[in-house]
């Protein structure tokens, strides 16, 4: 007997697996609209993401795999995960915590990326609490593990909701100082994945301020202006219309790979990001976050080599990731909001995509 999942086409027995002497599976989360959601909870990852665009057919708007053995072999393992325990990178793998140095492992150039070798984008979570539109999975990291200090408590809840949006909660707590900087990194495209580009989509964000890079994508520190650079979407603009501009920090990552300081009137204030639509299907997504920050990662290392969901191939740009977060590292550069947990304390983030349709005018 292999079930399909709902509208995602996907089978249950594809995702049945033990993996660390812990079984994974794949959940569905539906609302009253017929949207649906399935995530395994192997590495928390959303791996199909229904929506309905202006014809009113289910378009699955985020990349991902068929199996979860595609999943443990692919070459692009963040797909729909959650990274952790520091999302993005810290130059060098090095930082130093209540005076005591800690050397993370080295596994992007120079630098640590998304919690090091074996992140929570690779570990499996457990599923604490199941309902038709609700998902809470959990996680405790041991002390010690990746090289970060303190046993570390997370609880992740991911809601369908009615109003289409999909609500992410993040909640942790540690039993000794440490860092933490969690992020969803699921790779867009809203006019349906295994669509080849990007570019024709129309992207705002709420910033008046990015983080210019070294080429090994490490922040210099000072933010920069968004005026007269190609980085400016505070008013909508395609996300191809300046990707291939003669700059700098375009070069270094072959298209975007930035983190945008989102307009903020109060610390952890829970606001609009800013949207992004696709004119062939008329989606638009709405971006809300508790976090400072928000990466945008064009896809530009996709190969297309693998197939994806259902034949599907993914070349470089064929997505876009927007991952809600502090600033990448930040545990470095002192002038940054803060990404140290300390016991006693509670980390909670909160980061919501709601799905809509272009206003018909």
């Amino acid at each position: 007997m292999n079930k399909m999942y709902g509208k995602s086409g996907l089978l249950v027995d594809a995702f049945q697996k033990t993996v660390d002497g812990r079984q994974i599976g794949l959940y569905t989360l539906t609302n009253k609209n017929g949207c649906e959601v399935t995530v395994t909870n192997y590495g928390a990852k959303i791996v199909s993401l229904m929506v309905p665009d202006k014809n009113g057919v289910m378009v699955d708007v985020v990349l991902g795999h068929n199996t979860i053995d595609e999943y443990l072999a692919s070459e692009e393992p963040y797909f729909g995960a959650i990274c952790g325990r520091t999302g993005n990178r810290i130059a060098n793998g090095r930082f130093t915590l209540e005076g005591k140095e800690y050397q993370l492992a080295v596994n992007n150039g120079p630098n640590s990326l998304h919690g090091g070798l074996k992140g929570f984008n690779a570990v499996v979570w457990e599923v604490k609490k199941l309902t038709d539109q609700s998902i809470e999975l959990f996680y405790l990291s041991a002390d010690g593990e990746e090289g970060f200090p303190g046993n570390l408590s997370v609880t992740l809840t991911y809601t369908l909701t009615d109003d289409n949006s999909l609500d992410i909660w993040y909640n942790a707590t540690t039993d000794k100082t440490t860092i933490l900087n969690l992020t969803n990194h699921s790779y867009f495209n809203l006019s349906g994945q295994g669509d080849p580009s990007i570019d024709d989509h129309l992207l705002m964000i709420a910033a008046d301020y990015f983080l210019p890079t070294d080429n090994t994508a490490i922040p210099y520190g000072d933010a920069k202006s968004v005026k007269g650079t190609p980085f400016d979407f505070t008013e909508p603009y395609t996300l191809g219309g300046r990707i291939n501009d003669d700059d700098e920090q375009l070069h270094f990552g072959k298209g975007y790979d930035h983190t945008f300081v989102l307009n903020k009137s109060a610390e952890n204030e829970y606001s609009y990001a800013g949207y992004c639509l696709s004119p062939k299907t008329g989606i638009k997504m709405d971006i809300y976050t508790s976090e400072p920050g928000m990466q945008v990662y064009t896809g530009n290392w996709m190969t297309g080599n693998f197939e994806g969901k259902h034949g599907k191939r993914y070349p470089a740009r064929s997505a876009v990731c927007f991952e809600t977060q502090h600033f990448p590292d930040s545990i470095n550069k002192p002038d940054y909001p803060s990404v140290v947990l300390r016991p006693g304390e509670t980390f909670d983030s909160r980061t919501t995509y709601q799905f809509l349709l272009e206003d018909s005018k």
